[in-house]
């Protein structure tokens, strides 16, 4: 009776919070230094966005102007137009990548050929490991007008040389294919490590019932790429909202301002016009409006392997 009561009684007694304080110790830097990098600047634009905080007129700095900054912000055209192509280029570069990450996804893990799929991933990681100032910069050789390479095997099909980074309508367009040559190898390593979890056992079960390639991806293998897809978005989102280093190396935000996202005005107000304060509000409204998409993707389109249809 005493050894078959013990343990009924010992899982009975109250748990005791219980630190392990060499654990804690060891983790205790590293926490703080996060909190430090990011928590601080964070609070710290916060902060700004309330106040009169302009470079070139320090004698009013400090003072606690409420929500003039923002109301300067939503008011500026300039910062809506910024917004707005950025918004353009982020629809554009959202769907263009996701569909060709997970074309090359399927043509990957379809293939029988392991040598190549080897050299294929790894050609895909090149361009990511690339900084975006050095792609910018390579953008400038490849869009040049009189030597760039484009033109030059443009030339080849009877193509007229194409005023790439002096057009602000074929400026935006090389804004944009720089980075879809960039990041499509990132949706397509996303897609693919999403591909690796789909039970082969449903895949083969399916292709008993029918032949259908496009029924087998859309009720077998879109569930599971489903929260590939969602964190892709987010990624991918977060990261053309703050956009800056690509754009600024090739075109400068011009020709004008056509190729000016809102990272670069952003840029140009606090450090150009020297008006801290609103470029600080303008950065937190652009914070708010990543997590309001990123909680939109993950509503609407995160799905469960187990719960999707």
């Amino acid at each position: 009776m005493t050894a078959t009561a013990s343990p009924l009684r010992v899982a009975t007694l109250p748990r005791r919070w219980h630190f392990n304080w060499a654990a804690i110790t060891m983790i205790a830097p590293a926490v703080l230094t996060l909190l430090l990098i990011g928590l601080y600047p964070l609070l710290f634009a916060v902060s700004l966005s309330f106040q009169k905080f302009q470079l070139n007129r320090p004698a009013d700095n400090g003072m606690f102007v409420q929500f003039n900054n923002y109301q300067s912000v939503l008011q500026d055209d300039l910062f809506w137009s910024s917004l707005g192509r950025t918004m353009f280029m982020l629809i554009i570069v959202l769907i263009v990548q996701m569909l060709l990450g997970i074309g090359i996804a399927l043509l990957i893990d379809g293939s029988r050929w392991k040598l190549m799929n080897w050299i294929v991933k790894i050609a895909l990681v090149i361009p990511i490991a690339m900084t975006p100032a050095v792609v910018g910069l390579l953008g400038v050789l490849l869009f040049n007008r009189e030597f760039g390479l484009i033109n030059y095997a443009l030339s080849f099909v009877g193509v007229a040389q194409i005023s790439w980074l002096g057009d602000p309508t074929m400026a935006m367009v090389a804004v944009i294919i720089t980075d879809l040559w960039q990041w499509t190898p990132f949706a397509a390593l996303v897609m693919l490590s999403s591909l690796a979890i789909v039970p082969q056992d449903m895949v083969e079960a399916a292709r008993l019932d029918t032949k259908n390639g496009w029924t087998i991806f859309r009720y077998v293998k879109l569930p599971y790429l489903m929260p590939g897809i969602t964190a892709f978005m987010i990624i991918r989102t977060a990261d053309v909202l703050k956009l800056f280093d690509m754009p600024f190396t090739l075109t400068r935000g011009g020709p004008g301002v056509s190729t000016e996202l809102i990272s670069l005005y952003i840029q140009r107000m606090g450090f150009r016009i020297f008006d801290m304060g609103v470029a600080s509000a303008q950065a937190i409204l652009l914070l708010i409006l990543c997590i309001i998409l990123s909680r939109t993707y993950i509503h609407f389109f995160y799905r469960a392997p187990e719960t999707a249809e």
